[in-house]
């Protein structure tokens, strides 16, 4: 049952495209592409962020190690 309320929840086919057309409807065909750029660049900066995160707590356990 839990999984049947699950794949109940995920949007198909039709609702992806009537979503589709009402972003078009709000944004316009020429404001998409920098919607989705700008969304990239989001995407792109948080993955940057995460590894340089990782990078500085590597960093620190090996200078603990040294100690």
């Amino acid at each position: 049952m839990n999984t049947l309320t699950i794949f109940l929840a995920l949007p198909g086919p039709a609702s992806l495209a009537l979503i589709a057309g009402a972003l078009i409807l709000l944004f316009g065909g020429r404001k998409i592409p920098e919607l989705m750029k700008g969304i990239g660049g989001g995407i792109k900066e948080f993955k940057k962020a995460t590894q340089e995160e990782d990078e500085d707590k590597k960093e620190d356990i090996k200078k603990v190690d040294k100690e």
